[in-house]
């Protein structure tokens, strides 16, 4: 029986698809080439060129492909432990080689829509645990639910690409702390 074209073309795409994130953490954007994903994906690079375009759009669906996989759902706790979690591994996220050179090249082309599809798996994580704290009372109702999951994101988001201090667990822990008491009832 002959291989299913269909399954091979998902295994090469994911082969393709990790090269990417592994070359660029290894090599860093600049130095990332096609013929480098090819040669360690084991395709061709028409293969490569048939699918993305550009390395950029490698590496975005790269990245939001393997990284959705990975994210899981877990319990609520106590507020300020739960939005103190989300943003320590928001930056965690951000100090990663792979995440940090492909956003960094995104916001250099002013690809701002890609910047935004990568960052909001994170706010929107925000934004439902502060939306069921609102109905909790945990927080007031008068709260604009969206706004307050920036007011979060924010200063982790600029320290990151500012480059204005180091990004810690203390300083979103401080984050979190200040927003909270703007925002309890």
């Amino acid at each position: 029986m002959p291989p299913d074209a269909a399954r091979r073309s998902d295994r090469s795409r994911l082969a393709v698809l990790t090269a990417a994130l592994e070359l660029v953490e290894e090599l860093g954007y600049a130095k990332l080439t096609v013929e480098a994903v090819a040669a360690r994906a084991g395709v061709g690079k028409q293969t490569i060129y048939r699918w993305w375009p550009t390395k950029g759009t490698l590496l975005f669906d790269a990245f939001v492909e393997l990284r959705a996989a990975g994210r899981d759902v877990r319990p609520r706790g106590e507020l300020g432990d739960d939005l103190k979690l989300e943003l320590r591994e928001a930056i965690a996220e951000l100090v990663e080689r792979r995440f940090d050179q492909v956003c960094r090249m995104l916001v250099h082309e002013a690809r701002t829509d890609l910047v935004t599809l990568l960052l909001t798996p994170r706010r929107v994580v925000l934004e439902q645990r502060l939306a069921e704290a609102g109905r909790a009372g945990e927080i007031r109702s008068d709260v604009d639910v969206p706004t307050a999951a920036e007011l979060l994101l924010g200063p982790v988001y600029q320290r990151w690409l500012l480059r204005t201090g180091p990004l810690t667990g203390a300083f979103s822990d401080t984050v979190v702390d200040l927003t909270l008491r703007a925002l309890r009832a």
